[in-house]
Formats: structure tokens, C-alpha cells, sequence
């Protein structure tokens, strides 16, 4: 992980679950994630409609240049990023696999920005990987950001946190991700 956030992020993540695979969506205090609040966001584990925004930060929605709650999160994605997206969603919501990644977001001719994406699978209610709790951080902060709507986020590479997840579901995950041969998992990263 690159992003400062993204390590606190897990960090707070890590210890809130304690022994178990995951914390449960009431486990986590918004007040503990006051710094990077503006970057997160809380999916609910719900393919059928996406994956929608149960909430986003206000940092994020800036850089659509759009309120994000409610739209699915496949939305924020370009079309050859969107089916990944979706297999990884899978995955982290049935079996609890936390993941990294590199995008790029893209809002039209030389303004791009780097950023990084992490997922953490949520408990709720009992249920697990009913919900997903991420951030997208900007890698800088460009000066186009809420002048110009980043169209869309292009997907780099994919990286597991969890060894025992990535030797029991890195091959399944990677074979998914080999759609596109830069989309590919490298191993537990932490």
C-alpha cells in the first residue's frame, strides 16, 4: 500500500476484526476515520443492484463531480475495468479477501490522476461481506480536481492483504482477473 490512508484505513480495519475474518459494519467508528473520511465510502454487498454507494466521501463525490450514494460502483468505472470490478466485489463479498489497487482516474485529455483503492469486506447483521468498506485516494492532488469530473476510474494492478487468502483464492481471483493480462494478482502485500 502506497497511500498513507489506505495504510491507516487497514490498520483501523485490522484491529476492529480482532480474531475474527471481518468486523462487523457496527465495529467501525466514522470519528476514527475522521482523516480520510473524504476518500472512503461503504458499499452494500449487493450484486444484483451493482454494489451500490451506501455512503461516499466528500472527496470522492468531488471528484465525479456528483453525489455518489445510491449509484452502483461499477458506475465510476470504464467499460473494461467494470467486469473486473464486479468479480472482484464478488469474491471480497463471498469470501472475505481484502484488496488493493491501482487506478487511474481519467476526466478527459491530459488530466489523469493516480490513485489507489482499497477493500475491506464488513459483517452486517450477521451477514458477512453484506457490506464493503473502501477508500480511493489520489496518489497528488491535481489541480483539475472540482473544476473537471473524472469520467472515469481505470483499473491497474490487483493485490491481495491476506496470505491465507491469497494462497486459498489468489489462483481463482487471478484466473478472473487474466481477462485482461494487466489486471493480475501478485502475491500478499501488507
Amino acid at each position: 500500500m502506497k497511500h498513507p490512508f489506505s495504510q491507516e484505513l487497514y490498520a483501523y480495519w485490522n484491529e476492529r476484526r480482532g480474531t475474527r475474518v471481518m468486523p462487523d459494519r457496527a465495529d467501525i467508528e466514522p470519528r476514527a476515520l475522521r482523516r480520510m473520511l473524504g476518500d472512503s465510502f461503504v458499499l452494500a454487498g449487493d450484486a444484483g443492484h451493482g454494489y451500490p454507494f451506501r455512503l461516499a466521501g466528500t472527496r470522492l463525490c468531488a471528484l465525479f463531480g456528483q453525489e455518489l450514494r445510491g449509484h452502483a460502483f461499477s458506475s465510476i468505472w470504464d467499460a473494461e475495468s467494470t467486469l473486473q470490478i464486479g468479480d472482484v466485489l464478488a469474491v471480497l463479498a463471498a469470501e472475505a479477501v481484502s484488496i488493493t489497487a491501482g487506478a487511474v482516474a481519467e476526466a478527459g485529455g491530459d488530466l489523469r490522476c493516480n490513485a489507489e483503492m482499497l477493500l475491506l469486506p464488513l459483517a452486517h447483521q450477521g451477514r458477512r461481506g453484506a457490506r464493503m468498506l473502501g477508500l480511493v485516494a489520489p496518489l497528488g492532488r491535481p489541480s483539475w480536481i472540482g473544476m473537471w469530473p473524472a469520467r472515469s476510474l481505470r483499473l491497474k494492478a490487483i493485490r491481495y492483504l491476506s496470505a491465507v487468502a491469497d494462497a486459498v483464492h489468489g489462483r481463482r481471483l487471478s484466473a478472473r482477473a487474466a481477462l485482461s493480462p494487466k489486471h493480475r494478482s501478485v502475491g500478499p502485500r501488507e
